[in-house]
């Protein structure tokens, strides 16, 4: 008859060897179950028929091939991406629910509004940058700006500043411009509109100075005439425009913006969910429709690995926070 003693330490041994044989399987078993069939969900913190939804339905009818299992769009739209990606943040972190977040959801957000039910770093993994959109600055074909710098004298010369339009308080056109004003000094006036639509309208019309937009939005209007480029928010020209200078290029050394967008999953997704994903999306995204797709968008594409999208994410929240703070805007 064994001795309690020895019956402990037997039991204590054979615990430790199924803890350690447990531990080294975990990584193997998540991905080997996964996916299993279930049905993946795609969650876009937008409406439908905007550049984070048409990514997405790009990227799911490929990504659901790749994986043999269907990806399942899901439109959760509301306060900048911000109620979309509450849904997310709650959702089971067993790989089954990824999204799409933005320079919005996840950068701007958390310090433009009072109070979101997510943290955009804590309660998300990063598993892909897709690509960044540079803004273009334009003005009227009828304005006397031809020059970032005419642009900023104007803006001192003129009580209250220039007016610029945007598409809403804290989207990425009205950070453009807060930005600009942050690092030049120079005051201007927002004009926010209820989307691009309009908000173009009137600066072509010559009611509003100016703004800042996407290729998608303005590009047209400058090969019609109709409106005249001024700078690029990127570090580098844009290929579309490569007469048309970056804004640190005229100026404003260390700007840089882009409207980006990525892929994220609940925080805990296994790290082997998260590699497979980010190796089958970033395998879509170099096929030549998707490259095509988005240089359409004005957008670059990108290849970041999960850690740097994790340290760009983390930089561009601290950035936005500063920015915000500054020119005092909150938007319930």
């Amino acid at each position: 008859m064994q001795r309690p003693s020895l019956i402990r330490r037997s039991l204590a041994a054979s615990a430790l060897l199924l803890g350690g044989a447990l531990a080294t399987s975990q990584p193997a078993i998540a991905q080997g179950s996964w996916p299993t069939g279930k049905a993946i969900t795609y969650l876009v913190p937008f409406a439908p028929g905007g550049n984070t939804d048409t990514l997405a339905r790009l990227i799911a009818q490929p990504l659901g091939t790749a994986l043999g299992t269907p990806v399942v769009i899901d439109n959760k739209g509301g306060a900048g991406g911000s109620v979309g990606s509450a849904i997310a943040a709650r959702a089971p972190a067993d790989g089954y629910t990824i999204m799409g977040g933005t320079i919005s959801s996840h950068a701007i957000n958390v310090s433009l509004y009072a109070k979101i039910d997510y943290d955009p770093i804590k309660s998300f993994v990063p598993v892909a940058m897709l690509g960044s959109g540079p803004l273009v600055l334009v003005v009227p074909a009828s304005s006397p700006y031809k020059t970032l710098n005419d642009v900023l004298a104007g803006s001192k010369a003129k009580t209250g500043g220039l007016s610029s339009a945007s598409p809403g308080t804290g989207t990425s056109p009205h950070m453009a411009l807060e930005l600009l004003a942050y690092q030049s000094g120079v005051k201007f006036t927002h004009v926010p509109y209820k989307g691009s639509g309009p908000a173009v309208q009137d600066v072509i019309g010559g009611q509003v100075d100016m703004m800042f937009d996407t290729v998608l939005i303005v590009g047209p209007h400058i090969q019609s005439g109709k409106l005249r480029p001024i700078a690029v928010s990127s570090s580098r020209r844009l290929e579309s425009l490569p007469d048309v200078p970056t804004i640190a290029e005229a100026g404003q050394k260390g700007f840089d913006m882009g409207s980006w967008q990525a892929v994220f999953a609940p925080a805990g997704t296994p790290q082997p969910i998260v590699d497979r994903l980010h190796a089958e999306i970033m395998k879509i995204v170099a096929t030549p429709e998707v490259q095509a797709r988005l240089k359409g968008f004005g957008m670059v594409p990108s290849s970041m690995t999960p850690a740097e999208l994790g340290a760009y994410q983390k930089a561009e929240v601290a950035k936005w926070a500063q920015v915000i703070k500054a020119a005092g805007i909150k938007a319930d």
